[in-house]
Order: structure tokens, then C-alpha cells, then sequence
């Protein structure tokens, strides 16, 4: 038998059986020849793909991308939604020392204890999230004693007192700063770098300190810069510079100081902070004492700083309250401005200066930024109470508490001059100086903000 006729006889029986596999499955030799081709030209179309695929792919590694759920199909989710929120400020005015007041703290075993500063507004410092007070008398050394007008010392135990109240910033550029020279800046400075938690501004003890304080609440970062006009002196002396924030300009050569011109580094500041900070406050100490209008200065100074920058301006030192407004500056920038609170504590003998306001700010946070919310902004009036004929501080009570009672046993009547207060004289106060801003306790505790 020839190799072909046995070639043949193999391959007979497996034709027959594909073509019976064929016509049972229903498929003809057509489709079988159709399919050849298609597959043929799949290859070749797969072949090209890859040629010009590593032509014009630079940096292609022929690496597997595996596959997952989130580069097949994947649909786009959505991001969750921006959850908006409130941050709250609030700031007290001049923590002023008196001798009496010290005497108030002292215990019957001679310790200090000042928690009653801040007892009757502890409920308003646990509410907020950014607390301010205004320390206006330095903290030069306890081996000093206690000093009152016009070189005033104060223990460092009023500081513990501010610390263990909640307040996480202590201001000190006042004109009383410097009231035991640079030792007392110094002391103080290093009394306050001992208490991280707290942030300290308007004094330093680096005479190169340019830094810009800032405290983070949430995702918001806040500039807090703190100026004093000056020094009670006419001039800054060289000693000081650089340790103490200074408000006016004054000559680089003399320290002769030009209380009509802000210091232009105070404009630096406040441009620089402005790229870093989110909010930018500033904190000035200024004005003429116990006048309760601003004065053209004051005017002039917050509408420079608001055009700088500045968002929030909130004074302190005329001893008495001053309306808080808008700032509109010609660049377009816009600020609140609080020209006074006025004292926080204090044994002084005007009837104004009883009268004094707690600044109440609300900043809002949203997916836009943050803004100052109005409707949730303003000032909760408080008077300053001491008794009578032994100068101790009673305490510290708001105006909307207050009764006629309280107001015929204040101390102020134990000086000659025969002052006296009213309780219908504060209220109208109160309405002449704060207007439409006056905030009530119900406004701010029973808020959800």
C-alpha cells in the first residue's frame, strides 16, 4: 500500500467525523472558512496595535495594569459635602490691677488666689473657642510686691488664674508694660514662655523677634498682633525696641514718638500675616482716656490697618467704652472695628468706666472661607463692681443682671468726689455706645453656634 492511499485512509474517517459534528451543531463549511479569516485578521490587527503602541508611548514598560472594579467601571462618587461651622472669639479689656484688687485675692494663710476674676463669666470662656484678655499691668517680678498707679507690678499668680480661667490669649502691649522697665518685660516674657497653651503677644524677649503669632482653631488660622501706642513715655527708648510693640512711629534715631502717624511696621505685619493667616486680628492700645467717641486718630489708624489687611480690630485703654463699627477702607477691604471695651477690672472713680463691654465675634466657616456672621456678633455690656469704703472688687456682673440695688452699695461713692451710679445712667450708657451690637446671655449660651 503506497504512504498516500495510508495517509488518506487515516484521514478519511476523521473528515467524516467533523463534518457529522458540524451538521449536528448546525454550522456549515462556510462559517468555518469565515471564521479562519477573522481570526487571521484579528491577529494581524492585534500585532499592529502593539508595534505602534511602543512607537508613541514614551516610557511604556509592558507592565500587566491590573485589573480592578475602579478602572473598569467605576462611577464617579461624589465628595462628601463641605460641613460648615462656626469658630467664636471672645475678648475682655483691661485686667487693671489696683492694689485693691490684689488685696482681694490674698488668702488667710497670705497665698493668692485671683479665680475670682473670672468666676461670673466662666460659662461665656467655656462657649468660646478663642479667649482674649488684656493684661494691663506687667507681671515684673513677684520679689517686687504689689504696685499700683503709676508704676504698677502685679503677682504672677494673676496669670495662673488667667490660665486655669481657659483663656488661650493674654495681651501686654499697654502703656504699663514697661512700667518696671525692660527687667519686667523680660521677667514677664519668660513667666509666659513657661505656658505654651497660652499665646502671649505685644511683649517679647527676643529684641529680633519678628514672628507672627498665630493659633489654629479647626482649619482656621488666626493672626493675633498686639500694639501700644506707647510706653507713658514720649519717646521709646532703645532698650525697648524690639520688645515691646509699638503702635505710633516714632524716629529711629531719638525713639521721639509721632502719636498722629502708625508705625509703619505695623502695616508690614499685618501684609505679611495676611499670607499666612486666614483671619488676621489686631489688637490695638490706644485712644484718649475716658473719652467714649474715638478720636480722629483711632479713626485714621483702623482704616490704614483695615486697608493693610485687618479683618477684626478690637481696642483697649481709654478706660471706658467706644462704639464698634464697620471699617470700610478705599481698596475695598472691610473690618469690624470695637474701638474700646473698656476695663475688665479696675478700682478707678469715673462712673463711665464701670460700664464695659465683653466682645462677642462670630466667624463662619463655609466652603467659600470664613466671614464674620453679624447676626451672631456684638457686645455683652458688664459693669465692674467693688465695695464700699474698703476698695475690694465685689465682681463683675452683666449689665442685664444688674439692679438699682447693686447700684447704691457700689464702692465708687467712697471717694470724695462723691460719685454715684445709676442703674438707669449705665443702661443709657450701654444704648449711646453700643447701639444695635448689645448681645444679651441668652443670645450667646442659648445659641447653637
Amino acid at each position: 500500500m503506497s504512504k498516500k492511499k495510508l495517509v488518506f485512509g487515516m484521514l478519511l474517517p476523521l473528515v467524516i467525523l467533523i463534518i457529522c459534528l458540524m451538521s449536528y451543531s448546525g454550522i456549515s463549511l462556510s462559517d468555518v472558512w469565515q471564521a479562519a479569516v477573522d481570526g487571521t485578521q484579528k491577529i494581524a490587527s492585534k500585532e499592529a496595535w502593539k508595534e505602534s503602541s511602543q512607537e508613541s508611548v514614551s516610557g511604556f514598560t509592558g507592565e500587566k495594569i491590573p485589573v480592578t472594579s475602579s478602572n473598569v467601571s467605576a462611577e464617579p462618587e461624589n465628595p462628601p459635602a463641605f460641613e460648615e461651622y462656626d469658630i467664636t472669639l471672645m475678648a475682655l479689656g483691661d485686667n487693671l490691677l489696683h492694689p485693691g484688687i490684689i488685696k482681694t485675692g490674698i488668702k488667710s494663710d497670705g497665698s493668692y488666689d485671683f479665680s475670682f476674676l473670672f468666676q461670673n463669666i466662666s460659662d461665656f470662656l467655656a462657649k468660646a473657642d478663642i479667649k482674649v484678655i488684656n493684661q494691663e499691668t506687667i507681671f515684673g517680678g513677684n520679689e517686687l510686691g504689689n504696685l499700683g498707679y503709676p508704676k504698677f507690678n502685679s503677682p504672677t499668680q494673676v496669670g495662673d488664674a488667667i490660665i486655669d480661667a481657659g483663656f488661650n490669649i493674654v495681651l501686654h502691649a499697654t502703656n504699663h508694660a514697661a512700667d518696671q522697665g525692660i527687667e519686667g518685660i523680660l521677667h514677664c516674657a519668660s513667666y509666659w514662655e513657661q505656658h505654651p497653651e497660652v499665646l502671649m503677644t505685644g511683649i517679647s524677649k527676643e529684641e529680633t523677634y519678628s514672628e507672627i503669632p498665630l493659633l489654629q482653631v479647626g482649619d482656621i488660622n488666626f493672626a493675633i498682633l498686639n500694639y501700644t501706642y506707647g510706653p507713658n513715655l514720649g519717646s521709646v527708648p532703645a532698650s525697648l525696641r524690639g520688645h515691646l510693640n509699638i503702635l505710633c512711629d516714632y524716629n529711629r534715631q531719638t525713639g521721639a514718638l509721632d502719636f498722629t502717624k502708625l508705625n509703619p511696621d505695623v502695616l508690614e505685619d499685618i501684609k505679611k500675616a495676611k499670607t499666612m493667616a486666614d483671619v488676621v486680628i489686631v489688637f490695638p492700645h490706644w485712644g484718649t482716656e475716658y473719652q467714649s467717641t474715638p478720636s480722629n486718630y483711632q479713626r485714621k489708624f483702623a482704616k490704614e490697618m483695615t486697608e493693610a489687611g485687618a479683618d477684626l480690630l478690637i481696642g483697649t485703654h481709654p478706660h471706658v467704652p467706644q462704639p464698634v463699627e464697620w471699617i470700610e477702607a478705599e481698596n475695598g477691604n472691610r473690618a469690624l472695628c470695637y474701638y474700646s471695651l473698656g476695663n475688665y477690672v479696675s478700682l478707678q472713680k469715673q462712673a463711665a468706666s464701670m460700664l464695659e463691654g465683653m466682645a462677642w465675634v462670630t466667624f463662619h466657616v463655609s466652603e467659600e472661607g470664613v466671614t464674620i456672621a453679624e447676626d451672631k456678633t456684638g457686645v455683652l455690656p458688664m459693669v465692674c463692681q467693688y465695695k464700699l469704703a474698703s476698695f475690694r472688687l465685689e465682681n463683675v456682673y452683666l449689665l442685664e443682671e444688674y439692679t438699682e440695688e447693686m447700684a447704691k452699695r457700689h464702692g465708687i461713692q467712697s471717694y470724695e468726689e462723691g460719685v454715684v451710679i445709676k442703674l438707669e445712667d449705665l443702661k443709657e450708657q450701654s444704648q449711646n455706645t453700643f447701639g444695635d451690637m448689645v448681645l444679651t446671655r441668652e443670645d450667646i449660651l442659648a445659641s447653637p453656634f
